[in-house]
């Protein structure tokens, strides 16, 4: 299975915050949308970071309640990896572990296409192994 079959239930979708905009209003929009990260783009589309859960809390640690009225931009993950939809759920689940984040923006040709989580990557994968566990049963019962 590969990121595009996880993009294509899933969509497109990718929510996004301004590097300008404040640690609170992003909060906010993880807490209303129900998301754990949320890219920080330029208003030409560019990415420039991503902003997560695990940033905030950081950042709360550091300055305690200041940190709401910080600046997106200063909270930020700005290194971020991305993958392509041609990547296999095996070698972005393998990222993920080893890099100790849980989204990764879908990016081909310099477009961004998507985010895929953790989540997803677990459902998928799980649900690819069911399939290849009924498929072993089915063949060897017809043995």
């Amino acid at each position: 299975m590969f990121v595009a079959d996880i993009l294509r239930d899933k969509g497109g979708e990718v929510i996004s915050v301004g590097p300008e905009d404040s640690a609170l209003s992003a909060a906010r929009t993880l807490s209303k949308r129900g998301i754990g990260s949320v890219l920080v783009r330029a208003g030409n589309g560019e990415i420039l970071g991503i902003l997560s859960e695990r940033d905030l809390l950081h950042g709360l640690a550091r300055e305690a309640g200041a940190v709401l009225h910080s600046r997106v931009r200063d909270l930020m993950t700005r290194d971020i990896e991305t993958c392509t939809p041609g990547d296999t759920l095996h070698s972005v689940m393998e990222r993920m572990t080893r890099g100790r984040f849980r989204h990764l923006p879908v990016v081909e040709n310099r477009k961004l296409l998507g985010i895929v989580s953790i989540g997803d990557v677990v459902k998928n994968r799980l649900a690819e192994q069911a399939a290849e566990a009924e498929a072993l049963k089915a063949y060897i019962s017809s043995g």
